[in-house]
């Protein structure tokens, strides 16, 4: 008899809080260093605090002018228990972020202190660290989602709830990117280039917020980021599931349970999985989170097959059990080759990054041009893979297939999340190394661990924008259920409207964010060159920086710029729907995510690669540190900044909400819509 999917989900959740709260129980029962190390960590828990409180408050009143126009513009058979869901949503986005956070600023002095002993130790630590962030937003999302179903008994308040988590997803990515590398940017520009003094320098008034930048946007913006794929990929494989027809006489569980077992099955997985990390003597940093990341997905496909092989051949109508496995393996398949092909791209131990780093020796011209090809470049094999995958779920088990894949793919979030959100813990321990002045020795296993921690974070964005990507088309097939779209044609001038409107939002979008960047730089760059020039001995390391000026210009010129880019993607497609149609808006989300899929790649990757070129002649290549090849490699990781860890990933939130705010109003737009044409 097959297992019920809700009680599983609800069950693995809860264990996995569980094993979240053990996790940050062994982190914070971990030595965290001296008094010196200790109240550089505080500064950083400080700066990362008050942003997330002023964020959360700055977006309050947004939420609650949706929550009151869910509550009175739907159908009133479902307004407020989807309005209430959408409420639920934002809070478990938002916890998922601030749990995570929380655990990493008090992760990050003591992987310094446990670097005093050795790779491995501080290796296992700062994964754990990162567990905690993965772990939790898994659980939460399980919970919710099985929870919301199971007290409704209908999915419809359940799209409120996905919308809600893309609604913190969007203003967390695009509030902590502006954040991050804000500061990052302006600490390098006048830290860097003009003062001639290393990364991290306590000298440096712009180091603490550019290690608060770590945290609130890799942390606290990623957790938040996948926590929405996972819940709304789930969400939109249950709403297809509604479109299969049952055999009658099976009496067996309705096939839109079935994308919540695989996701439970998937988060189980990855619990075991996360056991093997940091175990035996890893040569490789990258093969011991590879151990963790193929151990659970090797589970996933077992306990799925087991799971499925409970199912009776005709419980989806002319689909057997066989037939749903397929797409369960393509998900998976799918998240390995992503994070392989990102790697490759990303990693200085392959050929693109050094080729990049090597164009640095003519100038920060050629190693600009060289980047922003290898990003371009990199965006053929996911989209293969990702068209690969679409041709053999559909084939195998039609739009219910893809569901599927787009489902087993997020499944794994919990693992992967674990591993992306240990970089930013090992990237603020080697700042603490640096301004605590501890051995060298310490600071190379900071750096060896931050240097795979750019890789992870790479691996893990292209891992998020190929889920968006799939997660999407799912909630694409949901929404033309909705609104009774049974094909969408490319020959209708509304439809080549909102195509092209689709189209063109990534990219004005990315604009706006890459200038709020720009522009709080500026701020970062004239407020550290003030201090240089006005504070006494700084420069010799007499005087003492004023670092809250600095965290509290970066957190100010975030909040204020979120603003146009949040209302950019929730007005959008509601207006393009109201004045043209639901054919319009399904042209709209058509355009947005295959221009998005293409430029978050091409952002992500070549940032990542810049980052990494300069890295690769920090370790002695090319001239090494001070050299001119390493002057030119700063600035192209400077333009990348932006590129990577603000406008990318924000793209994946964007495609998210666009999709689920249209999903949400479907039935209203279809019946308010002005049909211009």
């Amino acid at each position: 008899m097959m297992f019920d999917a809700i009680s599983l989900a609800i069950g693995v959740g809860v264990i996995t809080l569980l094993y979240a709260v053990y996790l940050a129980f062994v982190v914070i029962r971990s030595p965290a260093g001296d008094s010196k190390m200790r109240d550089i960590a505080k500064a950083i828990e400080e700066g990362a605090n008050a942003f997330l409180l002023r964020q959360y408050k700055t977006l309050a009143p947004i939420v609650v002018v949706l929550f009151i126009l869910m509550a009175y513009l739907l159908d009133p058979s479902i307004s407020m228990p989807t309005a209430i869901s959408f409420l639920v949503g934002v809070l478990s986005s938002a916890l998922a972020g601030y749990i995570g956070m929380q655990v990493s600023v008090r992760a990050n002095v003591r992987v310094a202190e446990a670097a005093k002993t050795g790779l491995k130790p501080a290796l296992g630590l700062s994964f754990k660290g990162g567990a905690v962030t993965g772990m939790a937003l898994a659980g939460l999302g399980l919970i919710g989602v099985g929870g919301l179903y199971m007290y409704y008994g209908n999915l419809a308040p359940l799209i409120g709830y996905g919308f809600g988590a893309s609604l913190i997803s969007l203003f967390a990515r695009v509030g902590g990117g502006i954040y991050t590398k804000a500061a990052d940017v302006g600490a390098d520009l006048v830290g860097k280039l003009e003062k001639g003094i290393p990364e991290d320098d306590p000298r440096n008034p712009a180091v603490i917020a550019d290690n608060v930048g770590d945290n609130v946007g890799d942390c606290a913006g990623m957790a938040a980021d996948v926590f929405e794929s996972f819940v709304v990929t789930v969400i939109a494989g249950m709403l297809i599931g509604l479109t299969i027809t049952l055999v009658p006489g099976t009496g067996i569980s309705n096939p839109l349970e079935l994308p919540l077992a695989i996701a439970a099955i998937g988060v189980f997985a990855s619990i075991i999985g996360s056991l093997v990390v940091g175990l035996g003597q890893p040569k490789k940093i990258m093969s011991a989170f590879y151990n963790g990341l193929l151990l659970s997905a090797v589970i996933m496909l077992v306990l799925s097959y087991v799971y499925l092989d409970q199912v009776p051949i005709g419980l989806f109508g002319v689909l057997s059990a066989s037939s749903l496995f397929v797409p369960i393996i393509v998900g998976v398949v799918v998240t390995l080759l992503l994070f392989t092909i990102s790697e490759y791209y990303t990693s200085t131990d392959f050929k693109p990054v050094r080729d990049v780093a090597n164009a640095a020796r003519t100038g920060a011209g050629t190693n600009l041009i060289s980047g922003l090809a290898i990003g371009m470049e990199s965006t053929a094999l996911p989209v293969l893979v990702i068209v690969g995958a679409i041709a053999l779920s559909y084939m195998s088990a039609g739009l219910y297939g893809i569901a599927l894949a787009a489902t087993s793919m997020l499944a794994l979030s919990a693992i992967v999340i674990a591993i992306d959100a240990y970089g930013p813990i090992t990237d603020n321990a080697g700042g603490i190394a640096e301004m605590a002045k501890l051995a060298p020795k310490v600071r190379q296993v900071t750096d060896a661990l931050d240097a795979v921690g750019n890789t992870t974070k790479a691996t893990t964005k292209g891992y998020a924008i190929g889920g968006a990507a799939l997660g999407a088309l799912a909630l694409f097939v949901a929404f033309a259920e909705e609104t009774g779209l049974e094909s969408v044609n490319l020959l209708s001038p509304p439809v080549v409207i909102g195509l092209f409107i689709g189209a063109l939002l990534p990219f004005v979008f990315s604009s706006l964010l890459m200038l709020a960047v720009g522009r709080a730089a500026f701020q970062i760059v004239e407020e550290v060159r003030r201090q240089f020039r006005e504070i006494p001995g700084l420069m010799s390391g007499k005087g003492r920086a004023d670092y809250a000026k600095c965290v509290d210009i970066s957190t100010k010129t975030a909040l204020k710029e979120l603003a146009l880019p949040g209302a950019l993607a929730v007005l959008t497609p509601l207006l393009v729907g109201y004045l043209f149609g639901a054919e319009a808006l399904a042209g709209l989300l058509g355009g947005v995510i295959a221009s998005g899929l293409m430029l978050a790649l091409t952002m992500t990757v070549a940032g990542a690669t810049w980052d990494n070129a300069k890295k690769y002649i920090e370790n002695g290549n090319f001239g090494g540190k001070g050299s001119d090849a390493h002057k030119a490699a700063i600035v192209g990781d400077t333009v990348g900044d932006p590129l990577k860890d603000t406008a990318g990933p924000a793209l994946n939130a964007l495609i998210k909400v666009v999709n689920t705010i249209s999903l949400v109003f479907a039935a209203v737009i279809v019946a308010q819509s002005l049909h211009i044409f």
